[in-house]
């Protein structure tokens, strides 16, 4: 009989991000086999799970086609060297792709129905400019449903400004400079690396290399760099390339499991899923998608705001951060938020990252025991938000001094 169960995120890890374009590191290397190489890096790490125990595989991807297409988890399955009665599917919730793999996986754990699954996404987006293939229903505009600078990511980050206007350039701009400076920190530190796959790649010289660190970091960034930079998506704007997470190429892949497969496979899990919800909002200012569903996860919870005392918060832009802490009433700089630095330094591969977030709430919460509950949340193009809450399997109820 199936019995509801706890779900928990095992492990996780990620390909090193590179930069989109024929100048990036990708740029020779095929959308799929970065999902390839995520995976076997994942079950590498865990050779005491039974590849013909994973009931299924859901991979991620905004625009599928080409390389990003034919049912990605079940070809990355197969390619991954998964026995054949390993199933696969594909999920697309743009920005949110590997966090609804990830929810959706773990409903499948909750309710009983899987006992292991994969999760995880992909975004080439030097093959797949974000909406590249795709062909809006010409609805949208002419009964103005949607308006037309809702499909353009940076518009939507530049009304957030228009409808707060305490949120400032400024502030933006420093919230980007310092996610550069925590990214950097963390390497220094070693944080970041044990969770990154190295992958073989081929320059445009036909030499072969090893990609083995996020590409495209720029540490020295300084408030003066950002003030200087052009607003592209509005004369006079506030949206610049130093508060916007740049256009990346990246996968990333989880291990969740059920309590009865913790238990049976002696697994040491790294956080157990709370609660997760999903909101829907304006499309014209689809930034501020997580706060209702923060909101929304957190009554599913039980919790408060006060109660988690980690964030992971995706980076599409730094005002899109930015507006979500001040309506919780959190300050810009506040230590608990992205403390190891966010996509504005190491990118954002649309489908990929909400994964990249859980890796790195998960590397935390080992060296934090004194935290109870962390957030892992996301805005979403068209009017949406993600968010899911963790607790951490190390807390120990002490207070850090």
């Amino acid at each position: 009989m199936a019995e509801i169960s706890d779900v928990f995120f095992v492990d996780g890890v990620r390909t090193p991000f590179g930069r989109a374009g024929e100048k990036g590191m990708y740029w020779n290397t095929r959308a799929d086999d970065l999902a390839v190489k995520a995976t076997i890096g994942l079950m590498e790490r865990n050779t005491n799970v039974p590849l013909d125990r994973i009931d299924d595989v859901a991979i991620a991807a905004t625009s599928q086609t080409g390389d990003q297409g034919l049912t990605l988890g079940r070809s990355v399955a197969i390619l991954a060297g998964l026995p054949q009665t390993v199933p696969g599917l594909a999920v697309e919730r743009m920005c949110a792709g590997a966090m609804t793999s990830v929810t959706t996986m773990g409903a499948s754990i909750g309710v009983g129905m899987y006992d292991l699954a994969l999760a995880g996404g992909v975004e080439h987006m030097g093959h797949h400019p974000i909406g590249g293939n795709a062909d809006p229903n010409p609805r949208f505009v002419a009964e103005r449903m949607v308006d037309p600078g809702a499909l353009n990511m940076g518009v939507t980050a530049e009304r957030i400004f228009d409808r707060f206007p305490h949120l400032t350039k400024e502030r933006s701009d420093r919230f980007g400079m310092l996610s550069q400076h925590k990214v950097q920190a963390a390497y220094d530190a070693g944080k970041i690396q044990p969770d990154l796959v190295p992958v073989a790649i081929k320059g445009a010289d036909g030499a072969w290399g090893l990609a083995t660190e996020d590409e495209g970091r720029r540490p020295q960034t300084t408030m003066e760099d950002l003030a200087a930079l052009k607003t592209p998506f509005r004369p006079h704007g506030r949206v610049t390339a130093g508060t916007s997470s740049p256009l990346t190429d990246g996968a990333t892949m989880s291990l969740l499991a059920g309590g009865g497969a913790v238990k049976e496979l002696g697994l040491a899990p790294k956080m157990r899923m709370v609660s997760f919800a999903f909101a829907g909002v304006q499309p014209e200012i689809m930034g501020i998608g997580p706060i209702p569903s923060t909101e929304k996860a957190l009554k599913k919870a039980g919790l408060d705001i006060s109660d988690i005392g980690l964030f992971e918060l995706n980076e599409a832009f730094a005002i899109q951060v930015i507006s979500l802490l001040d309506h919780f009433g959190i300050a810009d700089d506040d230590p608990r938020v992205n403390a190891w630095g966010g996509a504005i330094a190491v990118g954002h591969p649309l489908a990929a990252s909400g994964v990249r977030l859980m890796i790195q709430l998960a590397a935390q919460f080992a060296e934090r025991p004194d935290v109870r509950y962390g957030l892992t949340a996301m805005c979403v193009g068209l009017g949406q938000g993600g968010s899911v809450i963790w607790e951490n399997p190390y807390f120990d109820g002490k207070k850090r001094k």
